[in-house]
């Protein structure tokens, strides 16, 4: 399996107090453990089961996933600013492994 990638989408500037939308996706198998190999052994469960957002350290959004999630999987939230600042998005794999990312805002 490739690295997983995240991908974060939202704007680069806003206005004071206004509600924003941000888009995630993070590139991932999400296997459910469900499946068997040609050889009918179980494939281990690895996927992504949490998710969190954090603006300048304050908690946004955050969530448990379940095994029923596609593959990739996709979250689109709102969020409202009220100073520039920078979100943190955090994803926790199965292995224990963390995927971050950064993305910057500027209030006007």
């Amino acid at each position: 399996m490739a690295t997983p990638k995240p991908r974060v989408k939202l704007p680069k500037s806003a206005s004071a107090g206004e509600v924003i939308t941000i888009k995630t996706l993070i590139s991932h198998q999400m296997e459910s453990g469900q499946r068997k190999d040609k050889d009918g052994n179980a494939i281990p469960r690895q996927i992504i089961n949490k998710f969190s957002c954090e603006f300048n350290g304050m908690p946004v959004f955050s969530c448990d996933i379940d095994p029923a999630i596609s593959a990739n999987p996709y979250f689109e939230f709102n969020a409202k600013v009220q100073e520039s600042g920078t979100f943190k998005f955090i994803w926790i794999d199965d292995d224990g492994s963390v995927y971050e990312h950064e993305a910057q805002i500027e209030v006007n």
